[in-house]
């Protein structure tokens, strides 16, 4: 352990002398040990300086400080220099370990529409329900003819809808995932179809071009008006966090009968009226309805044994009301930043 009485000035110097001569990283470890460890030397002066005279042990222990900075700026310069030449040295030698692990990165985070969709998933699978994905380019029969629309309803037009060179269609909705479902499975049927859907849309601030969406669909018997609301109020009340205002509007689709919309009080204005719900203070969200007689008729299933109900919402107008986002194409520029969530 060093004297009391030692030249603490001296030590400075012989400390920065000895961090100099170490000639590799272990070398310069024993010295960071040696001076600055639990049992080290500079460790013994501070505990020495309980013995000292009030006047003594403030000037002395200023200067042990002094000398512990020294020590630790002298070990640290070193350090950096020895790495710098090991760095150096492999790289003259022509190798390097690509196998080393890399240094931090900053993280990523999930985007909003990804952490909701996780919730929607986890909701349905928790109830019965299966996810079922389908191909995003999609023919006229089940996008359009299964699904019970006629051939001159203005959905098919080309000012609503995209068309391929061999008339092949970038799909406009998930339903044809749950005509896949229908064609393929026996009922009973339980499946959500989450994924990229695209329409020939103007594109503003509640409007895309391509968008998200989820539809559900249930078969079985008995299955009545009443499953369905109940179904879309829990997801509802799920997804938003907390109780909020929902009404039914009775609603045309021509694959279910009957046909309902599901309206949320707008959380932007809290039903007042603003530019999001264009004054009505509520923003449509969920249409659904009882599925069809010919669309389960279209996809092999009689009708007076199976009933179904069937929804569809665009996700990321979920996403927008859940988060606070009141334009739907920051949801895609990728500068996104949530500032709130209801």
């Amino acid at each position: 352990m060093m004297d009391g009485a030692a030249d603490l000035d001296g030590r400075v110097i012989e400390v920065q002398a000895e961090a100099l001569a170490c000639v590799d990283l272990g070398a310069l470890e024993e010295l960071r040990l040696r001076w600055l460890g639990k049992k080290g030397e500079i460790t013994g002066l501070l505990k020495s300086l309980g013995a000292l005279p009030a006047e003594e042990r403030a000037r002395r222990g200023a200067a042990i400080n002094a000398l512990r900075d020294s020590a630790t700026a002298a070990w640290e310069s070193r350090k950096g220099e020895l790495e710098r030449k090991a760095e150096d040295a492999a790289l003259d030698a022509g190798w390097i370990d690509v196998t080393a692990p890399s240094g931090a990165r900053p993280a990523g985070r999930l985007h909003p529409i990804t952490l909701l969709l996780e919730e929607v998933i986890d909701h349905f699978t928790g109830l019965g329900f299966e996810v079922a994905t389908g191909p995003e380019i999609e023919d006229e029969f089940h996008n359009f003819d299964a699904l019970n629309i006629p051939k001159d309803h203005p959905a098919r037009d080309v000012w609503d809808t995209f068309y391929t060179d061999r008339r092949e269609i970038p799909r406009t909705h998930t339903s044809s995932v749950q005509i896949r479902a229908m064609q393929t499975r026996k009922p009973p049927i339980r499946v959500i179809s989450p994924g990229r859907v695209f329409r020939n849309e103007t594109i503003d601030a509640t409007h895309h071009a391509s968008f998200n969406q989820v539809e559900g669909l249930l078969v079985d018997r008995h299955v009545t008006i009443a499953h369905l609301k109940h179904t879309l109020e829990t997801l509802v009340a799920k997804l938003m966090g907390r109780k909020v205002e929902t009404r039914f509007r009775p609603a045309f689709y021509p694959f279910v009968e009957p046909g309902l919309d599901l309206d949320v009080q707008c959380v932007f204005c809290a039903g007042v009226g603003c530019s999001i719900c264009k004054g009505s203070g509520w923003i449509e969200l969920i249409p659904g309805g009882l599925v069809h007689p010919k669309v389960l008729d279209a996809c092999g299933l009689d009708p007076d044994q199976w009933q179904g109900f069937a929804f569809g919402m665009g996700f990321d107008r979920m996403v927008m009301m859940r988060y606070g986002i009141d334009d739907i194409r920051r949801l895609y520029d990728g500068r996104l930043q949530l500032v709130r969530q209801f």
